[in-house]
C-alpha cells in the first residue's frame, strides 16, 4: 500500500475515542531483559505528552513500537484509531518521527533537504513549496535555508530534523530527546518550536530526561523507569504525590520566637522551625501564602532581609517514586 493511500475506515478500532494515540499494555523483551513492561498512555489532539525518565528507562524502545519500527511482544498501539505495526504504511503516514540521530544530508542545503523529504512524502509541487516555507519559518531557519547543512551548528541541524518530521503535517509528532547535545540558545529555539505545535492542534509525544523541559512543554507527563510507567498526570498532579507542600525560608533580625509563634497561627502554615536568625516554614501553596506570611512576621517585629520559596518539582517526584535521582 502506498503512503498516500487513504486508509480503510473499517480498520478503525471503535473504542479509541478522539485520542490521536492510544498505547495499551506494550511489552518488549530483548532476550531475558524486559525493556518495556506494560506501558499504557493516551494523547489527544493538541496535547503534548512527555515520557520523562533517565537513559535506559525504556523511552526509545517505547516510541520505536509506537512508530511501528519494531514489533511489540504484546499490547497494541492505535494511531487515529487504527492499529500500528511495522507493516502498516498507511498508519505511519499520520506520524512524524524525529529520532535522536540526525537524518539529514550534509551536502544539501536546508531547503533541499526539506524538498527531498517532502517528495518522499508525495507532496505536490505547490503544496511542497508552501510547506517548505512554512516549516523554515517555524524552525527559524529561513535566513539559512540556502546554506549547506554541513555548515549548520548542532542546534540548527536538530531544528532541521524536526522540520523534516513536520513537512507532511502529521497528526502525531514523535520527538526523541531532541535537545541532546545542543547549546542553550539552540535548545531554547527548539523548545519554542515545539510549544507552537500544540497550538496548531498537533499531538506531540516528547521523550526527555530533562525535568525542566517536561515541566515547560508537556500537558501531561508519564514518569518512566525500568520500563514501567511509575506515575502519570499533569505537573501539579504529579507533585501532589510528594505531599504537595512548599517551603519558605525567612531571614531577618528581631524576636524570632515571637514571629514563629505568630506564624504558627496561620491556617496555611503547617510547620515552623527556627534558629537564631532564620525561620523555616512548611506551607501549602507558597505563592499565595507568602504575602500574608511576610505581613504577619513583620507585625510580630521581625525585620526581614531575605525570603526564599522552594517548591517541589518533577525531580522530587521521581525521587519519591523510585528512591533515586532522575539522572542517576
Amino acid at each position: 500500500m502506498s503512503a498516500d493511500t487513504v486508509p480503510d475506515e473499517s480498520t478503525r478500532v471503535p473504542d479509541a475515542g478522539d485520542d490521536v494515540l492510544v498505547v495499551r499494555s506494550l511489552v518488549r523483551r530483548f532476550g531475558g531483559i524486559t525493556a518495556v513492561d506494560d506501558v499504557s498512555f493516551r494523547i489527544g489532539q493538541g496535547e503534548t505528552y512527555g515520557l520523562l525518565g533517565p537513559n535506559g528507562a525504556g523511552k526509545t524502545t517505547t516510541i520505536s513500537m509506537v512508530a511501528g519500527l519494531i514489533r511489540a511482544d504484546s499490547g497494541a498501539t492505535l494511531v487515529n484509531g487504527r492499529e500500528m505495526g511495522p507493516d502498516r504504511v498507511d498508519v505511519k503516514h499520520h506520524i512524524g518521527l524525529v529520532p535522536q540521530n540526525l537524518a539529514i544530508y550534509p551536502d544539501l542545503t536546508g531547503r533541499e533537504n526539506l524538498r527531498y523529504f517532502g517528495r518522499l512524502q508525495r507532496l505536490g509541487r505547490e503544496a511542497l513549496d508552501r510547506r517548505v516555507d512554512e516549516v523554515l519559518e517555524l524552525i527559524g531557519l529561513t535566513d539559512r535555508a540556502g546554506d549547506l547543512t554541513k555548515e549548520y551548528s548542532g542546534g540548527m541541524k536538530r531544528r532541521l530534523n524536526i522540520g523534516i518530521g513536520l513537512l507532511h503535517q502529521p497528526r502525531l509528532l514523535i520527538l526523541d530527546e531532541p535537545t541532546v547535545g545542543v547549546d542553550p540558545q539552540s535548545r531554547h529555539a527548539i523548545l519554542e518550536s515545539v510549544e507552537a505545535l500544540s497550538v496548531e492542534g498537533m499531538a506531540v509525544l516528547y521523550t526527555t530526561h530533562y525535568m525542566e523541559e517536561a515541566e515547560r512543554l508537556c500537558d501531561r507527563i508519564g514518569i518512566i523507569d525500568e520500563g514501567r510507567i511509575q506515575a502519570e498526570g499533569s505537573r501539579d498532579e504529579l507533585v501532589r504525590l510528594t505531599g504537595g507542600v512548599d517551603h519558605i525560608r525567612l531571614n531577618g533580625s528581631g524576636d524570632i520566637d515571637v514571629a514563629a509563634d505568630a506564624l504558627r497561627e496561620l491556617p496555611e502554615v503547617e510547620q515552623v522551625d527556627a534558629d537564631r536568625r532564620t525561620l523555616y516554614l512548611t506551607v501549602r501553596d507558597a505563592p499565595t501564602a507568602v504575602a500574608r506570611i511576610v505581613t504577619s512576621a513583620t507585625r510580630a517585629g521581625l525585620s526581614l532581609t531575605d525570603v526564599e520559596i522552594t517548591r517541589p518539582d518533577l525531580e522530587s517526584v521521581f525521587l519519591h517514586l523510585t528512591g533515586k535521582a532522575l539522572r542517576d
